[in-house]
């Protein structure tokens, strides 16, 4: 019963490291609410830095562990896509779009990460994942659009950019980080993404913002929840579930800021948000369908079904046929 017992037990283990993954998106989600209620809007890039670095440090200090060999210049490249072009271009466009555009542009990254994947990883996008992904993406557009605000171009562009270089650096993550462990990673990406933007800070915006205690709580939170724990849940389902998965999972971002708005801020959910809310949730749970395994021809005493007909005129042609 070998087979069988593998099959039984390998569906709660993927489903730990979806909860585990799922963290993320949600913590990224609460940032949205705490960055807009408690945080100074003005200063972006200091607020990219004052998350970024100590969240790099914090996790520096646990894993105690420094790059070496080719991870000096990795922990730059993945540093760079993941963390830092990432948080300047995110609020570019956050300055540039409505917070519905830029949400929707993102959440196209659950398609995009399975199309890079494919040739990066050679992890082929099957039916199932594909599926989920346009029903999430359905769901998030209906959640945010409808209103009539006009769109910048250049903030489209800064969204698609965000969007097209995080993808492209989670893969990397997943393809480069193997024999790693992902404390170390997380906190080398965190450090050199916030030294890259730490110039631009001093340059556009000057000396760092006055911070009163308020503040000071909620950049503890987006530090250690929003930056440190979610990035190491997202690089943690990076490393055990395939990445097109991990973009789906990251479709419960929006939802979050949508249903914190709601019970915060005192945000309007109607029935539009109701729908749209389903629908990521709906395509979430579809993506982790999988087409059944094909049974091994290998040892063991588990249930086999029977062979196709092609299977047994393959087998014909190598052991002599019965005679009647």
């Amino acid at each position: 019963m070998e087979d069988t017992g593998l099959r039984m037990t390998s569906r709660p283990v993927a489903w730990r490291w979806l909860l585990i993954t799922a963290i993320a998106p949600i913590a990224w989600g609460s940032n949205y609410y705490v960055t807009r209620q408690f945080l100074p809007l003005d200063h972006p890039l200091w607020g990219a830095v004052l998350r970024a670095l100590p969240a790099g440090v914090l996790l520096l200090a646990l894993a105690r562990s420094r790059p070496h060999g080719s991870w000096w210049w990795k922990s730059v490249v993945l540093g760079t896509l993941n963390v830092g072009a990432f948080f300047v271009l995110v609020y570019l466009a956050s300055k540039l779009l409505p917070s519905s555009i830029a949400s929707t542009i993102m959440a196209t990254s659950a398609a995009v990460l399975m199309l890079v994947a494919w040739p990066l990883l050679r992890d082929r996008p099957t039916l199932f994942p594909l599926l989920g992904a346009l029903v999430g993406f359905i769901g998030v557009g209906t959640m945010l659009l409808g209103g009539t605000a006009s769109i910048e171009p250049a903030g489209v562009l800064a969204s698609l950019a965000a969007m097209l270089l995080s993808s492209f650096g989670f893969v990397l993550t997943k393809k480069w980080a193997v024999a790693q462990k992902t404390l170390a990673i997380t906190s080398w990406q965190l450090i050199a993404g916030g030294l890259m933007v730490l110039p631009f800070a001093l340059i556009v915006e000057g000396a760092p913002p006055a911070i009163d205690g308020t503040a000071a709580l909620a950049f503890g939170y987006v530090t250690v929840v929003a930056t440190a724990l979610a990035f190491v849940a997202w690089f943690t389902g990076l490393r055990h579930l395939p990445a097109g998965t991990v973009g789906l999972v990251g479709l419960l971002n929006p939802v979050t800021g949508v249903l914190l708005g709601t019970l915060l801020a005192a945000e309007p959910f109607g029935p539009r948000q109701a729908i749209g809310t389903g629908l990521v949730v709906a395509g979430v749970l579809l993506g982790q369908r999988r087409r059944p395994l094909r049974p091994s021809s290998g040892r063991g005493g588990g249930r086999v079904s029977p062979p196709t007909p092609a299977r047994r005129t393959r087998s014909s042609l190598r052991r002599p046929s019965p005679t009647p």
